[in-house]
């Protein structure tokens, strides 16, 4: 969200009263729609019904259903649990487009790397040095020497052997 006056479809915000007016129906067909679960709206802290713009859509697709295509309520509530499936069924389908695309770039590098390797190993070339440029360091290794006072010690490189 860019502004604090901008809200999400699925926000319940409106009471049962402004939901029913919105979808142009009855609270008391609200209250029976949500019974059968064709519509769940979220609730108040005082357990009052709040709709979403997503809900009062969805009532607004019952009420067509059921008026205009002649379809029963047990019709309904199986056509939108489809529908439901169907928009999970593609958000699933939408990541996992992004990760094969992912995988591709992947791919892609490691045949890159394959290659620079099979390269290598055909010219002969040193591939100890070849592969990962190396930089000679020095490390020093500081361990305590058993058997002496705790907190002193000495390096590696210091002890004879």
């Amino acid at each position: 969200m860019t502004s604090p006056y901008e809200h999400s479809d699925d926000l319940p915000v409106y009471v049962i009263s402004v939901a029913a007016q919105l979808s142009g129906m009855h609270p008391q067909t609200l209250r029976a729609y949500d019974r059968l679960g064709l519509v769940s709206p979220g609730r108040s802290a005082g357990r009052g019904r709040r709709y979403s713009m997503r809900d009062i859509l969805a009532l607004r697709e019952i009420q067509r259903l059921s008026q205009e295509e002649g379809v029963n309520l047990s019709g309904i509530k199986l056509i939108l649990d489809q529908l439901r499936e169907l928009e999970q069924a593609r958000r699933l389908i939408t990541e996992l487009h992004a990760e094969v695309a992912q995988l591709r770039i992947e791919l892609e590098s490691t045949r890159a790397v394959a290659a620079r390797l099979a390269e290598l190993r055909r010219s002969g070339t040193d591939t100890r040095s070849g592969l990962v440029p190396v930089r000679s360091a020095r490390v020093a290794v500081w361990e305590p020497i058993t058997g002496q006072p705790r907190g002193t010690g000495q390096s590696r490189g210091d002890i004879d052997g």
